[in-house]
């Protein structure tokens, strides 16, 4: 008898058997890598078996992934709208990343905010690169013109903050979880 247990009891079940498939590896294969029997993977897979928790942490750990990863809904975004903020000049696309790691696509419109307090550091790294325009990176002392197809990363315990220079500047931003929460908060 099939089991039925709603959209994402589906999803990770065509998840695993994708995942299995893209590393080449027959059932016999995954099964040996993850201690499950074959055909109780097999039934895992076409929906016939639960999936116990413990069955599922092996098969993930196997297939070299997270639980996370393998149980995260559908509905996570396919499709990217942006958010603005007028008040930082900004308007960015969030990517989803590995956990603790955001991916923001940014347009920036303004020029960084001038003065030693407008300046911010918090713990972690930070790397962007400009996909068009020209950012101006004030780091520390230090202004940094980062022209299209130039990349900038630094330690963020340094005060910084970047605008764009000269017209809107189109930003592909890497954050750690500390960055995320400085950088891509709302700020009014």
């Amino acid at each position: 008898m099939k089991q039925e247990g709603g959209d994402l009891d589906g999803l990770v079940r065509m998840r695993i058997r994708a995942l299995r498939a893209a590393h080449g590896w027959s059932l016999d294969d995954l099964a040996a890598r993850c201690h499950i029997g074959p055909s109780t993977l097999s039934r895992i897979e076409t929906g016939h078996r639960r999936i116990a928790l413990d069955q599922l942490t092996s098969i993930a750990r196997a297939l070299n992934t997270t639980l996370d990863q393998l149980v995260e809904t559908a509905a996570d975004d396919v499709v990217h709208n942006p958010t603005y903020n007028a008040a930082r000049g900004l308007t960015q696309w969030a990517l989803r990343g590995e956990p603790g790691v955001t991916v923001a696509r940014m347009r920036l419109t303004d020029p960084p905010p001038e003065g030693p307090s407008a300046l911010k550091a918090h713990p972690g790294r930070e790397w962007f690169t400009v996909l068009s325009g020209t950012a101006l990176l004030l780091l520390g002392e230090q202004r940094l013109r980062v022209e299209t197809g130039q990349a900038a990363e630094f330690s963020t315990m340094l005060p910084h903050a970047v605008g764009a220079l000269g017209g809107p500047a189109d930003l592909l931003g890497i954050f750690d979880r500390e960055g995320r929460r400085s950088h891509l908060r709302e700020q009014s």
